[in-house]
């Protein structure tokens, strides 16, 4: 396995949002957020597109913690619950196959109070090429 947290530190667009990488291991990441006022949408709950790219986030470094450059081909996102200001949100997410070309993962967003946000699942095309962590 690959160092993920390293790719993790150079992906400024998640970090410029406050995704947090937590945790990975082979076929598997974990993300976080806390849901702060720049993240509310016009509605005054958590954007949408947030959710996505913290689920996202997850899906990326999971789909690269082996080694080989990967890179979604598809994703599906249904969202469950609203969030909130204050809120901690959990992405997790988990490989379910794995061909010589292309791997599919789950994605589940949850809050911190364990309810289901958002679940997500996505396709990631395996370029075969070695993933550059510095």
């Amino acid at each position: 396995m690959i160092d993920v947290a390293a790719l993790a530190k150079r992906d400024a667009f998640a970090r410029g949002l406050g995704i947090e990488f937590v945790e990975a291991s082979l076929g598997r990441a974990v993300t976080r957020v806390s849901i702060e006022e720049r993240h509310l949408n016009f509605n005054g709950v958590g954007h949408g597109g947030l959710t996505f790219t913290l689920a996202d986030a997850a899906f990326g470094y999971a789909c690269n913690s082996q080694g080989v450059v990967s890179g979604s081909i598809d994703a599906h996102i249904v969202y469950s619950i609203a969030v909130r200001l204050g809120d901690v949100l959990t992405a997790t997410a988990a490989e379910i196959s794995r061909s010589s070309r292309a791997s599919n993962y789950r994605i589940d967003v949850v809050r911190g109070d364990g309810k289901l946000v958002a679940a997500m699942t996505g396709t990631a095309l395996i370029s075969g090429k070695p993933v550059v962590t510095s």
